[in-house]
């Protein structure tokens, strides 16, 4: 059998998308502290202000995968670039707490689309021996977003104020044109009668309930994981471990190098001892990493070396998140790939809403252990769960008439 060629621009098309989509996400974790003094947010606020977007992001995974199902990827892959570019940009004008929480549920609309239909996609063109790398490989994006966020909030901020790092983020709206106007990317719908209800008899047929709520439960865990620890670290580093801005900035740029690394390596174990053992080593070694930040942070500065290799390895366990888009296209049947990944992903996002609170709540009453004791909680949780799913390394994508055997 002659061997597939790797797709390239679909690649890159699909990362480009989800790098600016987590961009975007993740921007307004180090724009919260001047966005809420100048429109008078509580930190409470702004607390759920970081969970909002977050929170509407499974409604438009769930809306976006049956439609692009129905319709075509192409096309839906670009209105939702579009759509949490708008959101951005709606970000950068709005006068009003309440304007400001209505555009950041415009993003998270966007952003929970993009990623079931951009995955679905790249794990429909692979091989299956490489597939938990090339899932990986385009996770990458997620690092690369966080930087260029680092960057927006740590060194432009300053320069141009909150407003303008807000409105300027919102060009990534022309990848949108970009990807719409490509023939390279597949535009066929795979289910062309994909209404909600008849996409939930496909996927009662396929018998992949379980399935899917096993996984939403490992999304649930590792993300929150994620969400819990990286929305609040800016705060963190720089209000109760007392890091001056500079180092701040290495820190996180030495985490999302970190993540990287681990987002890489993460598909080439995942491809070699099979996506449970991979999941269950890499969110260990986060558990570890983030026990160190909360237990032993006076110690870890005093000691830059040691701060440094503990940040890389947050970072390299983080790296476990790009195990989720070769999983779930795994668990699900292709005429339903995008549903129900969509629903997947973005509803364990969606229940992310409440983890920037209760962080806050762990800080309040126990300082900063209290408020890193979350995603500790989160990591060791999804090192076990893991294992409730079957190992899915290296077999054909199911269909649905094979899933429903």
């Amino acid at each position: 059998m002659p061997q597939r060629p790797f797709p390239t621009r679909l690649y890159l098309f699909a990362l480009a998308g989800w790098t600016f989509d987590f961009y975007d996400l993740v921007l307004l974790g180090f724009l919260r502290e001047p966005i809420g003094k100048e429109l008078h947010l509580s930190p409470g606020g702004e607390a759920w202000l970081l969970g909002i977007a977050l929170g509407t992001s499974g409604l438009g995974g769930l809306v976006s995968g049956i439609i692009a199902d129905r319709v075509g990827k192409r096309s839906i892959l670009a209105w939702t670039i579009l759509l949490y570019s708008a959101g951005t940009l709606l970000t950068g004008l709005a006068s009003s707490a309440f304007m400001l929480l209505a555009a950041r549920a415009i993003v998270g609309l966007g952003v929970g689309g993009e990623w079931a239909i951009g995955h679905g996609m790249l794990a429909e063109a692979v091989a299956p021996e490489h597939r938990g790398k090339a899932s990986a490989a385009l996770q990458a994006g997620e690092p690369l977003g966080v930087a260029l966020a680092a960057v927006a909030g740590y060194l432009v901020l300053p320069l141009v104020g909150w407003r303008a790092v807000m409105i300027g983020s919102s060009v990534t709206a022309l990848i949108a044109l970009a990807v719409r106007r490509s023939a390279h990317l597949p535009a066929e719908p795979t289910a062309a009668h994909a209404t909600l209800p008849a996409t939930l008899r496909m996927v009662r047929r396929a018998r992949v309930g379980r399935l899917l709520v096993c996984a939403w439960v490992l999304g649930v865990f590792k993300l929150g994981t994620y969400w819990s620890c990286y929305t609040w670290l800016p705060s963190f580093l720089k209000n109760e471990m007392h890091q001056p801005i500079g180092r701040s900035f290495a820190w996180m740029l030495s985490a999302q190098a970190g993540q990287l690394v681990g987002m890489v390596t993460f598909g080439i174990v995942a491809d070699r001892v099979g996506r449970r053992y991979a999941f269950s080593f890499y969110s260990l070694l986060t558990a570890s990493a983030v026990a160190s930040l909360a237990f032993a942070w006076a110690w870890l500065s005093d000691h830059p070396f040691a701060f440094w290799s503990t940040m890389v390895a947050l970072g390299v366990g983080s790296g476990c998140t790009a195990g989720f888009g070769a999983l779930l296209a795994e668990l699900f049947p292709t005429e339903v790939r995008s549903a129900a990944m969509g629903a997947t992903y973005n509803l364990a996002r969606t229940a992310q809403l409440g983890a920037p609170v209760l962080v806050r709540y762990g800080v309040l009453a126990y300082g900063l252990a209290g408020g890193l004791g979350v995603p500790l909680g989160f990591a060791l949780a999804t090192a076990c769960w893991v294992w409730v799913l079957p190992e899915t390394r290296g077999i054909v994508l199911p269909s649905l008439a094979t899933a429903s055997k």
